[in-house]
């Protein structure tokens, strides 16, 4: 990406944008930023989707999904051979970063994107360790 920079989320930046946390506001001049593609990792979005379940029951995620993806966040839906060995290869040394974590930062790596997130407390290790070279939102 020449133009552009590629922003992947994780589940807690998302529902720091959702429930209007600190940090929502810099989450959503990306997700507002025409230069900026913005991702979420399948596995990070259905973090949130059980989250929003517990809280709502009756949500159509079909709809929820459809409103996600409407104010700027791409889902990534696929898992490929690459990214599952760069995603449990992080899992192996980094245990107690979360499995979906884990395919955040695999993902942000393989698009040599930055991980947006406001979990430090799992995350913060892994950046002063040099494993993600990336941007953190609280």
């Amino acid at each position: 990406m020449t133009d552009s920079a590629c922003h992947v989320l994780d589940a807690c930046a998302l529902i720091a944008v959702l429930r209007r946390e600190p940090g929502a506001e810099a989450i959503e001049s990306l997700l507002a930023d025409e230069r900026s593609l913005c991702l979420i990792h399948v596995l990070n979005l259905c973090e949130v989707a059980y989250d929003t379940l517990r809280q709502s029951p009756d949500v159509s995620l079909i709809e929820w999904v459809a409103a996600i993806e409407a104010f700027g966040l791409t889902v990534h839906w696929n898992i490929d051979a690459e990214l599952f060995a760069r995603a449990a290869r992080l899992k192996a040394h980094w245990r107690r970063v979360s499995s979906a974590d884990c395919f955040a930062l695999a993902l942000a790596q393989e698009l040599n994107g930055e991980l947006v997130t406001s979990d430090h407390h799992e995350l913060d290790p892994l950046a002063a360790a040099g494993v993600s070279g990336n941007c953190f939102f609280r």
